[in-house]
């Protein structure tokens, strides 16, 4: 949807995953999407260059954000969050879900 405006597809998946979920690594967002990881890589080092995301190292995995002092986060947030609204409810539901450990056990779901 917004592939014409960013120049690509990866582009694209980066930044809405990042918004969805507030921070990613490459590997997480190319397993989300079934994307190759180098394509995926590749956008995160330019959206980083260009001053649009920041990078932190958690252990050895370089977790990416959104800038805070990029000056027109605000309006590519608004941006982004229109297009996610565009995206299938399936895959809107898939992308806010962010579970990072088990269920306890005898947990309900």
């Amino acid at each position: 949807m917004l592939e014409p405006l960013l120049g690509s597809i990866s582009a694209e998946r980066v930044l809405i995953f990042i918004l969805a979920r507030e921070e990613g690594y490459a590997r997480d967002i190319a397993r989300f999407f079934k994307a190759d990881l180098y394509a995926i890589q590749k956008q995160l080092n330019k959206l980083e260059t260009g001053g649009v995301l920041a990078s932190r190292l958690a252990g050895r995995t370089r977790l990416y954000t959104l800038n805070p002092r990029y000056p027109f986060r605000k309006e590519l947030k608004e941006l982004l969050v229109k297009a996610l609204s565009f995206y299938p409810e399936e895959e809107q539901e898939q992308l806010t879900m962010n579970r990072r450990r088990p269920r306890g056990r005898g947990k309900t779901l």
